[in-house]
């Protein structure tokens, strides 16, 4: 979270807080409107807890083609992306396991501790099996499969802000949802200061590690942020495609820098459910990033300033 600015707005928004900040206190009007506009247009295309939203309509049509308004069509297009880009460790069509796991609704309103058993984990059945034409934003969801954006929507609402806001303001903005940060426009002198850790809130005014950007996104995907009990059994709301159930144990958190907030929260994801091997991907992928591991071990990559200091 943005560390040293006076010219912000914060309010609840998707299920967590949005944050803008701007270098010009006279641009905060024309950017809080764009803000605004925007989370209620993609919380309508995307929310999969409001029957009245356009992917729960699309749920309903499983089975034939449907085309889709311009919104949930660039929503699903970057889902489709970002599971080809990670090899399917970030799926979109996870829904029904997430939804079994018992997050069914606004995460404010999951139950600390939900009774009753968590079903038998099955695998998603897989992003390949949605037929999609960019060209008309016609989308064919087989039967049986629900769509769960959230590992991207909400990166691409930090996007769109930040983009809009920064045009229709004339200077520097800063957005943040729920720690999906993006910047645009012209920065302050030294870039925005950002407090990182595992609490997007509480890095505010604690962080565990101070950085700088002038450009593109930052990302933060964890397991203890968003984390409740089903009977008893510890589950949060990262799950691998591939068992259906939450990701293994390995990092608590994982922070990543990239151009933007879509590109960040991908590989941030991603890292949680790839595990031991997330470093070296990574590096690979040419990508500053800082993992904690859950014994609180932090490994950093391609440039990150490490664990305590400042970039």
């Amino acid at each position: 979270m943005v560390t040293d600015t006076t010219h912000r707005v914060v309010l609840p928004a998707l299920g967590t807080t949005a944050f803008l900040a701007v270098t010009d206190p006279d641009g905060l009007a024309p950017a809080e409107q764009v803000l605004r506009t925007e989370l209620a247009a993609v919380d309508a295309a995307c929310s999969r807890f409001r029957s009245d939203s356009e992917i729960s309509q699309l749920h309903h049509k499983a089975g034939e083609p449907v085309v889709v308004g311009p919104l949930l069509a660039e929503a699903i297009g970057l889902a489709l992306r970002t599971a080809a880009l990670t090899n399917g460790m970030v799926d979109p069509t996870v829904g029904h396991a997430v939804r079994a796991l018992g997050y069914d609704r606004d995460f404010a309103e999951v139950p600390a501790d939900a009774p009753g058993p968590v079903p038998a984990a099955v695998p998603a059945p897989g992003w390949w099996r949605i037929a999609w034409d960019p060209a008309v934003s016609e989308v064919l969801l087989p039967r049986g499969i629900m769509l769960d954006l959230g590992a991207t929507a909400k990166a691409m609402a930090a996007d769109r802000i930040a983009v809009g806001a920064a045009a229709r303001a004339g200077c520097g903005v800063l957005v943040s949802l729920g720690g999906d940060v993006r910047v645009a426009g012209t920065p302050p002198e030294g870039g925005w200061r950002l407090g990182v850790g595992d609490d997007h809130e509480e890095a505010l005014t604690e962080p565990d590690v101070t950085v700088s950007i002038t450009s593109g996104g930052l990302a933060t995907s964890g397991t203890a942020r968003r984390a409740w009990r089903r009977d008893g059994r510890p589950v949060h709301h990262i799950v691998d495609p591939r068992t259906g159930d939450v990701a293994q144990p390995c990092w608590r958190t994982v922070s990543v820098a990239a151009a933007s907030c879509v590109d960040a929260n991908t590989a941030s994801t991603a890292c949680i459910v790839m595990g031991a091997h997330a470093p070296q991907w990574l590096q690979q992928c040419r990508l500053p990033a800082r993992l904690v591991g859950d014994d609180g071990q932090v490994v950093t990559t391609a440039g990150w300033p490490g664990s305590g200091g400042e970039a």
